[in-house]
């Protein structure tokens, strides 16, 4: 099997308000939009609001999104207006994270690994 692309789903109670956080409170740059929808870059990946959701969120769901400064990114989302739910700190696992939610309560982790976090060494090199 082979996966060519992929892309998160988010189906909002109310689209407008989530199209309204997603474009100009994340910031996020808009791929397509068609007809119920719109689709948006998120990084390598992409994040869809599209149909009506009925429901809460799974509390167990984040959307995931890795940002070059994070301090500096908390601190644009509060001039935006969000609501910052947890402050930036270094995570045990050597991540500084930051999380916010969705208009639906769909937690938002914003993400910055450190320079000398694994996750930034070319592994195709010794000592990377």
């Amino acid at each position: 099997m082979e996966f060519l692309s992929s892309r998160l789903i988010v189906r909002p109670r109310d689209r407008e308000r989530s199209l309204a956080f997603y474009r100009d409170v994340l910031g996020l740059a808009v791929y397509r939009e068609f007809p119920g929808g719109t689709v948006f870059f998120a990084g390598n990946g992409h994040l869809e609001v599209s149909g009506r959701g009925h429901g809460p969120p799974a509390p167990d769901v984040a959307i995931w999104l890795q940002v070059r400064d994070l301090d500096a990114a908390v601190a644009q989302l509060r001039e935006r207006g969000a609501a910052i739910d947890r402050e930036p700190r270094l995570e045990p696992w050597g991540l500084r994270e930051s999380w916010l939610a969705d208009p639906d309560g769909i937690k938002v982790v914003l993400v910055e690994i450190p320079a000398e976090h694994p996750m930034r060494r070319d592994s195709r090199r010794p000592g990377g």
